[in-house]
């Protein structure tokens, strides 16, 4: 088997007087992959993400990045990697082409390089027309961009987004997807993606990990982890609100109760789609007029309940693991250039 680009073996981060944010992963990411890490807020994305871009020591278990150890080798994986993480780190007094004049100065690059790699990189997430305007003055989603084009200055390997789209709008979400995408498919980058967004993941990642209270519950293809689950779910309204009880008690009949419309009813059909005439049958027996009938394939939320027992979007664990502690102080040999 040829050498992934991000493996984890029995990866734990524990923090002081916590519980273990990250509790024993295996993660094995190839070259050139999308793989989407979907998962709450507190339920140890991040903290993975710091552990193998070398910003925090494992507690116990191993991770090699690009082929180094991420303790003994953090130099080696730091000039392999890029990394765009929640908080950007922006000088909200400097223009967009003074941060990547930084950048690349720091990278080393030679003046022309430098001038030729930031205006191409300034022009592939769109801020040419921004690039001369202070940061501060930017948006949400032109301030990611930058990140972005910051995390590539020097033509990483391995690519590192730690929930890149978090609170943007639609179309500067769509603009980093567009971008994302572009970077795996045309230039081989393994960009590892963390994220709360279920439509993120089934867009971008060619694998995906759910992980849960710190531990990988799931993992595979989108389509492949859909599969399992196999069973669509139905989405009914009615057309008065105070039929509403009564619907939601003939639904029952037909399967579990699923997350849906807080103005309807919702069920995982225990026979699958073949349900939906008998469905409609015993709500026209009731006398229950329906407003909209829906059939939903399953999503990477119901893979998410299933596997869980609760609903992924917009929830979070509640106590989260991360960030709850302040962490051990770092072995040397862990943040050593």
């Amino acid at each position: 088997m040829s050498e992934a680009a991000i493996e984890a073996t029995g990866l734990v981060r524990e923090f002081k007087k916590g519980p273990r944010a990250v509790d024993g992963i295996d993660l094995r990411v190839e070259a050139g992959e999308v793989y989407g890490f979907l998962g709450p807020n507190g339920a140890g994305k991040s903290t993975t993400v710091h552990m193998l871009t070398t910003l925090l020591p494992p507690t116990s278990g191993t991770a090699r990045v690009a082929g180094h150890d991420v303790v003994n080798e953090g130099s080696e994986v730091r000039a392999a990697i890029g990394a765009a993480l929640q908080e950007a780190a922006l000088d909200p007094f400097l223009s967009g082409r003074e941060h990547m004049k930084l950048q690349t100065a720091l990278h080393g690059m030679r003046r022309q390089e430098a001038r030729e790699r930031s205006e191409t990189l300034l022009e592939r997430v769109g801020l040419t027309q921004a690039a001369d305007r202070r940061v501060g003055g930017y948006s949400g989603g032109m301030k990611r961009r930058l990140d972005l084009a910051l995390a590539l200055v020097h033509r990483p390997r391995i690519l590192f987004l730690d929930e890149p789209t978090t609170g943007l709008d639609p179309q500067s979400r769509s603009a980093l997807w567009e971008e994302v995408g572009r970077l795996a498919a045309d230039r081989g980058v393994t960009v590892f993606l963390t994220t709360q967004y279920l439509e993120e993941a089934d867009v971008l990642a060619d694998r995906v990990g759910i992980i849960h209270r710190g531990q990988i519950v799931a993992e595979g293809t989108p389509e492949a982890l859909k599969g399992e689950i196999g069973r669509p779910s139905v989405e009914a309204v009615p057309a008065e609100s105070e039929d509403l009880p009564r619907m939601r008690e003939v639904l029952a009949r037909f399967g579990e109760s699923v997350t849906g419309s807080p103005k309807g009813a919702s069920v995982r059909l225990a026979g699958g789609d073949a349900q939906l005439a008998e469905v409609v049958r015993a709500l026209d027996a009731e006398n229950i007029h329906v407003e909209q009938l829906q059939l939903h394939a399953p999503t990477l939320d119901d893979v998410f309940l299933e596997k869980t027992g609760r609903s992924l979007e917009g929830q979070a664990d509640e106590t989260p693991v991360e960030d709850e502690e302040e962490p051990d102080p770092e072995p040397k040999e862990a943040v050593a250039a």
